[in-house]
């Protein structure tokens, strides 16, 4: 037996040699492993739902697997919570994705020479050597069990299985020289360190240690793989973690001694009493992990199929098959990357266009805007894009774009006896033969376009058509292969020109609403006829008696339809385009576009609610209960008011809607709250019966800003407001006094800058 404390080589090794060998050793990046281990593995990881825990058996009884994996747990700085040793537990925690590169770039080891036959010399020794290193592991796993106290057993396995780490690493960087001097170690029954500091000047237990340092292995199975055959027991008393390494080294000379595998080693085993000794462990607990060995080690064997026939055949089917189905998958997945492509290069065609657009965009500069793309993008021959006339007119808007992007603006006259937009698009999508629905419009067209080539197809807005586009399709295969593009192309245009041509109609009704609001000043020379007002004059005052409301309601009802299917599709189709967007800027641009659609829709609701309220349900109500109420509702805006109520004793009930006038009373309190500014201050509210008894009088006064008469008079306008461009306008005032209106009362308005406002408000007793 060897003196493993101070033995010298039989010779001195060159040093040239020694340098090449750690320089050979220094690159390798992992271990190769056997044909039949390659064929366990090799089907697992091409499972469409390959999962790293169903490969855990193998990886823990193969050391080139183990090695690899236990460098990626470190490169990942995967942890575990109760900081025990679990390469299972690890593996759950690495990505598919990461075990799967892992294992296969692993070397499967070259079992054929040069002449093209087997090198089964060599397969059997590295099968040796495998089933050396799994006895070992298993060895270790069992004597850290029954060591007093009990170590780490999982980290003691994987030390066992990587001791000889170092003699893997010459049997791959040098196979026939490593062979050599296992056959002379054989031959002249010694240690294989022995014959390795004769030839190399190094030997594997130095080579393991530099590997596993590189790899970034566990310290423990550093020094376990660095120290297995020293004088452990005298090292571990000054060092206790190198206790692992005397596990291994009583592992070892147990797995020798039942002569399972070849280490390459041919001196005696090294007698293990005082290493057991020293671990408290019996004799008979030593023996009871003889027993067992050979079959705990058959079965890591036949996990990795070392036994199995033909192994080498199997593994080239295998890979036969692997690659076939690579091939497949490559197949489609170069499918899938042309359509992606595709979608990619619409989805940037939609969005420049999108982008393209601002607020004073009108629907003829939209139009040709898109018609231009669209003879860009899809490289189509000339286009024509037009637009549904208006109610009553027969006058109808087109863009031509001719080659080479010339576009130009027309009237042309739609025709009496026909609709403009053929009833099978219009309200669904379809592609037609130009020339067979719209030949009125190529008459008056001073282009001639294809015949046979030309298309036609509807810009859709909320499922009706607000135009169409036609155009000359140099590849007749391309309606079928771009007809879905075709149509979310189509159908992004229609939405915008919807959107478009509804505002065009809003500014329309805008100009009318301004000649419908009829405001009087008590200090005018008219009053309204149905409306008496009853509050004390002021210096600007203004009364609404609101003859004219249900004119103005009908036309922002007529609005509010108009814009709000546009509006939806708008905020729909932005949301979505951005969802897809991998590009931040335009994500940014396209969730704006989103958000300030539904900011318009809201504005809608706003409008609709106004024109169109629910009917007032009258009924008996407290005036004191209505002033709670409208409190409460005003809520966290009067958290730190004064607010003082005074309510006449002979103040009996009104006979209106209390959730209407609750709501309306409420905006007046907001309107007081805010008048104030940042410093809050005081708001009354006082409650008195008319002398008539047929009504009662509430009024609503602050000491805030106050408003001047300009601004007095407009107080009362939808979406009017006094303050700064860019805070938030609404309906406001407008809903008192539709809500007043609708419940038969009045509403009067006193206010000086500087001295606050007076809100009078009249509600009917009865």
């Amino acid at each position: 037996m060897e003196d493993r404390d101070d033995y010298m080589p039989e010779e001195p090794a060159n040093t040239t040699v020694t340098q090449q060998i750690e320089l050979a050793i220094s690159g390798l990046d992992s271990l190769s492993t056997l044909p039949c281990v390659a064929a366990q593995f090799f089907p697992k990881l091409l499972q469409g739902q390959f999962s790293p825990s169903a490969l855990a058996d193998i990886i823990e009884s193969d050391p080139a697997l183990t090695a690899r994996i236990l460098s990626l747990i470190e490169q990942r700085g995967v942890g575990l919570p109760d900081g025990r040793f679990s390469l299972r537990q690890a593996l759950d925690k690495l990505s598919a994705h990461d075990v799967r590169d892992a294992i296969l770039s692993i070397n499967v080891l070259q079992a054929f020479d040069l002449d093209g036959g087997i090198d089964k010399d060599r397969a059997t020794a590295k099968k040796e050597l495998l089933l050396h290193s799994i006895a070992v592991a298993c060895c270790a796993k069992d004597i850290a069990e029954m060591a007093s106290p009990q170590m780490d057993s999982q980290l003691a396995y994987c030390a066992g299985l990587l001791h000889d780490i170092g003699k893997l690493a010459l049997e791959e960087a040098m196979p026939k020289s490593f062979a050599s001097m296992v056959e002379e170690a054989k031959s002249t029954k010694k240690s294989s360190r022995v014959i390795e500091q004769k030839h190399l000047g190094t030997d594997h237990t130095i080579i393991g240690k530099r590997l596993c340092q590189k790899w970034r292995l566990p310290n423990l199975i550093v020094l376990a793989v660095w120290l297995h055959h020293s004088q452990t027991v005298t090292i571990a008393a000054d060092m206790p973690e190198a206790r692992i390494a005397a596990v291994v080294q009583l592992a070892d000379s147990i797995a020798r001694q039942s002569d399972i595998g070849s280490a390459g080693s041919f001196d005696l085993p090294e007698p293990s009493d005082s290493i057991s000794q020293w671990l408290a462990i019996s004799p008979e607990q030593l023996q009871q992990i003889r027993r067992k060995l050979p079959e705990t080690v058959r079965q890591k064997s036949n996990i990795l199929g070392l036994y199995l026939p033909k192994a080498g055949a199997n593994y080239c089917k295998i890979v036969h098959t692997a690659a076939a189905q690579l091939a497949r998958q490559h197949t489609e997945l170069s499918g899938e990357n042309h359509r992606l492509q595709s979608d990619s290069s619409h989805l940037d065609f939609i969005t420049d266009f999108l982008l393209s657009i601002n607020s004073v965009s009108g629907a003829s500069d939209i139009a040709e805007n898109f018609a231009v793309r669209w003879q860009k993008f899809y490289q189509t021959g000339m286009v024509c894009l037009y637009l549904t006339p208006s109610v009553g007119s027969q006058i109808l808007e087109a863009v031509v774009v001719e080659n080479l992007s010339q576009s130009r603006m027309v009237c042309l006259n739609a025709p009496a006896e026909t609709s403009v937009i053929p009833k099978t698009i219009a309200n669904n999508f379809a592609i037609l033969n130009a020339y067979d629905y719209i030949d009125w419009l190529f008459e008056q067209l001073d282009v001639d376009f294809d015949v046979n080539r030309t298309k036609l197809m509807p810009l859709l807005s909320g499922g009706k058509a607000v135009g169409a586009i036609a155009f000359e399709l140099n590849y007749p295969g391309d309606v079928e292969l771009f007809e879905e593009k075709f149509r979310t192309s189509a159908s992004i245009a229609g939405a915008v020109l919807g959107m478009a041509l509804a505002q065009q109609r809003q500014q329309y009704f805008a100009e009318r609403f301004a000649p419908l609001i009829c405001v009087r000043s008590e200090r005018g020379p008219s009053k309204p006829k149905d409306t008496q007002t009853r509050a004390a004059p002021a210096e600007n005052s203004l009364s609404w008696g609101l003859p004219t409301e249900s004119a103005l309601a009908e036309i922002a009802a007529g609005a509010a339809h108009e814009l709000n299917n546009p509006l939806a599709v708008i905020s729909g189709r932005a949301q979505l385009l951005a969802e897809a967007e991998s590009d931040q800027e335009k994500k940014r641009i396209l969730e704006q576009i989103y958000e300030n659609a539904r900011e318009a829709s809201a504005i809608i609701e706003d409008l609709m609610s106004f024109a169109e309220p629910p009917e007032a349900r009258a009924a008996q109500t407290g005036v004191k209960q209505i002033l709670d109420e409208a409190i409460q509702l005003a809520g966290e805006k009067i958290e730190h008011i004064d607010v003082q109520i005074e309510v006449a004793e002979d103040v009996g009930n009104v006979f209106v809607d209390s959730a209407q006038i609750v709501s309306a009373i409420a905006n007046v309190i907001s309107n007081a709250v805010e008048s104030y500014g940042d410093k809050p201050g005081p708001i009354k509210i006082t409650a008195d019966a008319e002398e008539s008894g047929d009504s009662v009088k509430l009024q609503i006064k602050d000491a805030g800003c106050g408003m001047d008469a300009e601004t007095l008079q407009k107080a009362t306008q939808p979406f009017f407001s006094a303050k700064a461009a860019g805070r938030k306008r609404g309906m406001g005032l407008a809903y008192v006094v539709r809500f007043i209106q609708l419940n038969k009362g009045s509403l009067n308005i006193a206010s000086e800058p500087g001295r606050g406002t007076t809100v009078t408000v009249c509600l009917p007793s009865k």
